[in-house]
């Protein structure tokens, strides 16, 4: 990737792919940071896209931070090679010095847009003599260096979009390789990097596609054996529009901060596309592997639908909670939540034990789709204990002793496996033991008892997430009070 700013879905996406590819074929995922353009580097963009590769669990096997037997990967350190390379296609004419100013190409730009033609360079330079560049160079003269497109192009088979060959001379003016301050082009960089790193496959977006055959053209200068290519298609939002950077809704980062976890990201943006067995939601990145063939990819867009996203989140989520080895990690982070909202309200230290904290995990497996679902005011009940009087209770029904009785032994019979609908047919019963309180009358009794509110979850529902210890302790609490 180019390190112009943060890692986005699109980024995400091709990473993926890369990453599933390089594991089925016992392969090594190798990335490479191009930051030649000098003017549009981000300061930590670099490792900003590392840090988000390693949350989403995709981590390469050769980086900038990892090494490997091929660096350096950052193509800023490689400049020495670019410029060997460069000197090789002078030396055998397939390059040539250009010394067009800024302001001459900005003209022959102007006056194609003015004529409607797509701006393209002339090659003017191409036809100076040897006598004629020697002249400039004594001159002091700024130069860069092109790479002479010759027509012809050999048609190539991509992986994804089968046989392909563009008559780039046809469309394009000779391409600059190397800039002015001594940074090649992508269209270099990529070529001799991966020439020297021994890159087998290239799987990159279908926006370079029509590219191919210039770098083609420029591994025929060298000499060299190409990698196989194959370009993915492009990744629109499900209205067929661009994905949008501006608000910053489709950075990784984003989605970390908000509580989504790395394996929704990887099965929507798969889901969404094509390659692999068939459409599913709920897959792990062992799945994804096992199921993708390159084969499979279509070249048609892939639509995403990005408010579909929390629900692969409660999906993923569900399969984090039944898992042990995750759900303590869960456990973990939910305690630091409570703390963190609800840390000024004197939360007992009991509904922060492991135990309990478990339970309601397990108990909202399914019914959550984040973590932080479980701190807001709906489920305060759950970390804050009410205090509430018996006069206040009283003031709703004067059979709060009764009241109170009774669900305590009902408690105490169903403290095996409460469910919610065996509880509200129970709590139906209950009430016809009463002599003159309604049912919604004790519905609002228990709602104050347990959560010390007058909305939220049903109270069958919060008898259970609770569990019966709690509820009988809370009950004690009310009506000793």
């Amino acid at each position: 990737p180019a390190v112009t700013g943060f890692l986005h879905l699109g980024g995400l996406r091709t990473a993926l792919y890369n990453y599933v590819f390089a594991r089925k074929h016992q392969g090594t995922f190798v990335l490479r940071v191009e930051d030649t353009d000098r003017a549009r580097v981000v300061p930590g963009a670099a490792e900003g896209i590392e840090d988000m590769l390693d949350w989403a669990g995709i981590s390469p096997d050769e980086s900038p931070r990892r090494g490997g037997s091929f660096g350096p990967y950052q193509q800023s350190h490689r400049l020495d090679l670019y410029r060997q390379a460069s000197d090789l296609l002078l030396e055998r004419g397939a390059a040539y010095r250009c010394f067009c100013t800024t302001q001459r190409l900005e003209l022959l730009k102007k006056e194609a847009l003015r004529s409607q033609q797509t701006p393209r360079y002339d090659n003017r330079c191409r036809h100076l003599t040897p006598t004629e560049v020697a002249e400039k160079l004594s001159q002091g003269l700024d130069w860069v260096v092109r790479f002479r497109l010759e027509k012809g192009v050999e048609p190539f088979e991509d992986l994804v979009y089968g046989w392909n060959k563009h008559e780039v001379a046809d469309v394009e003016g000779d391409p600059v390789i190397l800039k002015g301050d001594g940074f090649p082009t992508y269209h270099l960089a990529n070529v001799v990097d991966d020439h020297h790193m021994g890159i087998s496959h290239v799987l990159r977006g279908t926006e370079w596609l029509t590219s191919t055959s210039k770098h083609l053209l420029l591994y025929k200068a060298f000499g060299w054996e190409p990698p196989q290519f194959g370009h993915l298609p492009l990744l629109l939002n499900k209205d067929g529009g661009k994905l949008s950077k501006r608000q910053g809704d489709i950075f990784l980062e984003r989605f970390a901060r908000d509580g989504y976890l790395p394996e929704a990201l990887l099965d929507i943006v798969t889901n969404c596309g094509s390659g692999f067995a068939e459409k599913q939601m709920g897959r792990t990145l062992e799945e994804l592997i096992s199921q993708f063939e390159i084969g499979r990819i279509t070249t048609h867009s892939a639509l995403l639908d990005l408010e579909m996203l929390p629900e692969f989140n409660r999906i993923h989520l569900a399969r984090h909670i039944e898992s042990e080895g995750l759900r303590r990690k869960l456990i973990r982070e939910l305690q630091l939540l409570v703390e963190h909202v609800y840390g000024d309200q004197h939360v007992d230290r009991e509904v922060l034990e492991d135990e309990y904290v478990e339970r309601v995990l397990l108990l909202r497996k399914g019914h959550i789709s984040f973590l932080k679902n479980l701190v807001s005011s709906d489920y305060s009940y759950l970390w804050v204990r009410p205090s509430v009087s018996r006069e206040q209770l009283q003031t709703i029904s004067a059979e709060v002793d009764e009241i109170g009785k009774l669900v305590l032994g009902l408690m105490t019979r169903q403290a095996a496996a409460l469910t919610v609908e065996e509880l509200n047919k129970d709590l139906r019963s209950l009430q016809k033991q009463t002599k003159e309180t309604k049912y919604s009358s004790m519905m609002q009794l228990l709602r104050l008892v347990l959560s010390g509110q007058q909305h939220g979850p049903s109270v069958a529902e919060m008898m259970v997430t609770l569990g019966p210890k709690e509820v009988c302790g809370r009950m004690h609490k009310a009506l000793s009070s």
